[in-house]
């Protein structure tokens, strides 16, 4: 065929199937070209990427309409916060006993873990509530609303090393690329708001702490779902989210205009080439247009009330610290925000458990219970799930000299640890599963990553084997093939 001839039929290919694969995109996109008002009110760009999530969804009927996902990133030490073990007192400082340990991978850093002395709790623990929860010293005001939690002390994973193990529960999968919890939840059910994120993250750490870990973006991706649906994370030093201010000289109509001139050529784009991330970035233009009001409003702090702010702890005004991103999290959920990712590093006490744990409970320990309990007076607990924990446990023998206090640390452990759940439907007031005597093993009702993330998907009225997405030739979904909702959380 002629070059020139064939180059005319390639076009017209392509006009065909651009216009035919845009019709119902294109009357959605015109609802964002039209009033201000009407910008974006839940409009459906392509199947199942607009506010009010794919066709079916939920499942059944939900226990909880929202999540605040606490992620301690570095992996709190389960031996010294909630998991109370009295042998491993008994053994401090003599050789892992036989037959625990036995063919299991470590970190590096630990290697063989046979011949490695056990460490005793740093600090003490004692029975909390009406539950008789075992919570140490170092969380009193955790401790404080045991009741209202459930313990699952019988998490284990597959990862030994921290972005794997975090990418792992976040996303189902230890390599980058599948889309997080978050993209999951906001993909299948849209958002409650239309003048804010549906997923939402914000980052903190524990101020000279040694042991702090980097904070990817994949950890809040959305994969190979469309880029709307990735988290936004909010920044704890100029505008909350980049690029919502207008530059000098641009008033706020100067913006509308400059944005649906832009939104006129995407939708050009659109109707010749089909490509489904040109829709996403017309949606993320208005939505962050819509943000300069919102974000603004929520991030003002002068209507709460002084008790609310004392409840949180120090640094709650502080843009920056988990306290502050603990209560603009309640803010967030209360506004219609699905799904809140506050994830703070320092937890990583490889020689630092008798200094710098102690900072980091300091800091995260308050507002954590302070949003549990401010949540529950506002009436939104029941209908909001809030999950507390890391990527793995750490091991109940020492990394370090036994002799030397000071530089006591134990290492990377995915074979048991603990986190905690509240609200959403989730039984109060319980512990769930059990690791060992000496916190090693699993020894009782063993929850896997993939369990945990088929329950809370659950809680949404989510059916975790039927939320999928076909890419590269087979459905994927956040659970993998895997996964079994752990009924006897659930009231």
């Amino acid at each position: 065929m002629h070059p020139i001839a064939e180059s005319r039929q390639c076009l017209a290919r392509r006009e065909l199937f651009g216009r035919t694969s845009t019709g119902v995109g294109m009357a959605a996109l015109a609802s964002l070209l039209g009033a201000e008002s009407a910008r974006g009110a839940g409009t459906s760009l392509d199947s199942g990427q607009g506010g009010t999530g794919i066709p079916g969804l939920p499942h059944l009927a939900p226990r909880a309409k929202r999540v605040i996902y606490l992620f301690q990133n570095g992996a709190p030490t389960h031996v010294d916060l909630f998991d109370w073990k009295p042998r491993l007192r008994e053994l401090h400082g003599q050789p892992l006993p036989a037959g625990y340990a036995d063919g299991k991978r470590f970190s590096t850093m630990t290697g063989q873990a046979d011949g490695k002395l056990m460490l005793a709790p740093v600090e003490p623990f004692r029975q909390r509530g009406e539950s008789g929860a075992w919570v140490s010293d170092f969380l009193p005001w955790t401790a404080g609303i045991a009741d209202r939690l459930c313990f699952v002390h019988s998490m284990h994973t597959e990862a030994v090393n921290h972005a794997p193990a975090i990418q792992f529960l976040l996303s189902g999968s230890q390599l980058p690329g599948r889309p997080t919890m978050g993209a999951w939840l906001t993909y299948g059910l849209g958002s409650e708001t239309e003048s804010l994120p549906g997923f939402v993250v914000m980052t903190s750490i524990t101020k000279n702490t040694s042991c702090g870990q980097i904070f990817y973006d994949f950890y809040w991706g959305s994969g190979f779902l469309s880029s709307r649906f990735q988290g936004v994370k909010f920044r704890a030093a100029g505008d909350p989210v980049l690029y919502i201010s207008n530059p000098p000289g641009i008033s706020r109509q100067m913006r509308r205009e400059w944005l649906d001139d832009i939104a006129r050529v995407n939708e050009l784009s659109q109707q010749q080439y089909g490509d489904p991330e040109i829709a996403s970035r017309i949606a993320q233009y208005e939505m962050a247009f819509r943000m300069q009001s919102s974000v603004p409003e929520l991030t003002d702090l002068s209507g709460e009330t002084k008790e609310t702010l004392e409840m949180y702890g120090p640094g709650v005004t502080e843009p920056g610290t988990f306290a502050h991103n603990c209560l603009l999290a309640r803010r967030l959920v209360e506004r219609g925000t699905r799904f809140v990712q506050l994830m703070h590093a320092g937890w990583d006490q490889h020689n630092s458990l008798t200094t710098e744990l102690y900072n980091q409970c300091r800091d995260t320990d308050q507002p954590s219970a302070a949003l549990v309990r401010d949540l529950e007076q506002r009436g939104l607990l029941d209908e909001t799930l809030v999950i507390w924990g890391g990527e793995f446990g750490r091991t109940p023998f020492i990394q370090g000299d036994i002799n030397n206090r000071p530089r006591w640390g134990r290492d990377h452990h995915p074979y048991a640890f603990t986190v905690w759940l509240a609200g959403g439907g989730i039984r109060e007031g319980m512990s769930w599963g059990a690791s060992d005597d000496l916190g090693i093993n699993v020894a009782d009702r063993g929850v896997h990553v993939h369990d945990l993330q088929a329950t809370i998907l659950h809680q949404l009225g989510i059916d975790h084997e039927r939320l999928t997405w076909r890419f590269q030739g087979r459905q994927f979904r956040l659970t993998d093939i895997f996964g079994e909702v752990v009924q006897g959380i659930l009231k």
